[in-house]
């Protein structure tokens, strides 16, 4: 009668140690010998208590309804610090009703878990020394490329998509990178010149249409005193070639229509010179077999990013005499200026400078046979603009 006592004692015991356990625990007796005397006694007939040692839980039946979560503040344990005692007591799942929770009192935010972390992580030392980073180095391949990357059949798509249709787009390729056509139009000086005696003016316009390659490329200039003739007009019109990263060879013609008419045939060259030097430089057969030469360099030094100072210099050099054109040979004339302008825009900048002319030589003798000065000093505004 003993052991029907003691079996039924543990299991009221055991309902409320399996649920604090997760609910999965079967019923054990609590002392082995006892369960073991009970199986005796059930084999010989006796009754046995339907609290068996591996009796099932029945969650059925339980009542959440009554359990009180308001009461209930969460508590973190800490592993090393808090004492065995402290631990919050083992709850009785008995009475709880689920659909009656109330967590509104919980208090979340007092929950300290600052030092969880740290005791957790307490004695970790993480060894990088056996990691083998040296491994992880990836190394790009040199050299020529291997036979086999070559070796596929050539224009295979054409066998996917159809030969008219790769063609229209290799065509459509070629075109949008470095096929593309450009207009350009630059005002390099179109400028108002105060000197001693007439007030003057000149005008420096070039521009271009084409490709990276081939282009058609026009400039004019002219200069002259307001009130009087104009001194100097001439129209050039050039067929340009690339034949390097900077520089274009120029060919065509050249029309004056100042001071005397003339025809001219134009070859030259065109581009930016290392240290940023823009040079255009070019020699000129007439119709009258007169050869002449002509060189011009600037350079801009950006101050700031819209404030640019450009010294520029142009000589002018002959073959021989030109009389009729005032024209002396070797070197003809120079002219030296610096300008000063403010950008606004990048495709529009006002400038102010100075600008010197030195008729050379037997030019110099014609200009005094003709009552000028071989040396004039010019004071000029103007604009720069492109488009």
């Amino acid at each position: 009668m003993k052991y029907m006592i003691a079996l039924m004692l543990a299991g009221t015991a055991m309902p409320a140690f399996a649920q604090d356990h997760g609910h999965s625990m079967p019923m054990q007796s609590a002392d082995p010998q006892d369960a073991e005397k009970a199986a005796e006694e059930e084999g010989s007939g006796e009754d046995a208590s339907p609290t068996s040692s591996a009796m099932p839980m029945d969650h059925s039946q339980m009542n959440h309804g009554a359990m009180d979560h308001q009461s209930m503040q969460p508590q973190v344990e800490a592993p090393s610090e808090t004492p065995q005692s402290t631990r919050p007591s083992t709850i009785d799942h008995s009475q709880m009703n689920q659909q009656s929770m109330d967590h509104s009192q919980m208090n979340n935010g007092s929950m300290d878990q600052s030092g969880i972390a740290g005791d957790r992580m307490d004695g970790m030392q993480m060894d990088h020394s056996a990691m083998g980073h040296d491994a992880m180095v990836m190394e790009i391949p040199s050299g020529p490329s291997p036979a086999s990357a070559g070796s596929g059949p050539a224009r295979t798509a054409d066998a996917i998509w159809g030969v008219e249709a790769m063609r229209e787009s290799r065509d459509q390729l070629r075109q949008e990178q470095g096929g593309q056509k450009y207009f350009w139009f630059q005002g390099d000086r179109v400028e108002f010149r105060a000197r001693e005696g007439s007030d003057g003016y000149l005008f420096d316009l070039q521009g271009y249409y084409g490709g990276d390659l081939d282009k058609f490329w026009f400039k004019s200039e002219g200069e002259g005193s307001f009130g009087e003739k104009i001194e100097s007009a001439e129209v050039q019109a050039l067929y340009s070639r690339a034949i390097a990263p900077f520089f274009d060879f120029q060919a065509g013609i050249r029309q004056d229509f100042a001071p005397l008419d003339r025809t001219y045939a134009v070859v030259g060259i065109q581009g930016l010179a290392p240290y940023l030097f823009e040079v255009d430089a070019a020699a000129f057969l007439s119709d009258k077999g007169d050869l002449t030469a002509r060189i011009e360099a600037e350079l801009d030094q950006r101050i700031t990013q819209r404030l640019v100072l450009q010294p520029r210099v142009e000589a002018s050099f002959s073959a021989q005499d030109v009389p009729e054109l005032g024209i002396g040979a070797g070197l003809d004339t120079v002219e030296a200026g610096l300008r000063l302008r403010y950008h606004f825009a990048r495709e529009f900048a006002p400038y102010i400078g100075i600008d010197q002319e030195w008729r050379i030589g037997q030019s110099a003798d014609y200009a005094r046979a003709e009552g000028e000065d071989s040396s004039v000093t010019n004071y000029v505004v103007g604009i720069r603009f492109w488009f």
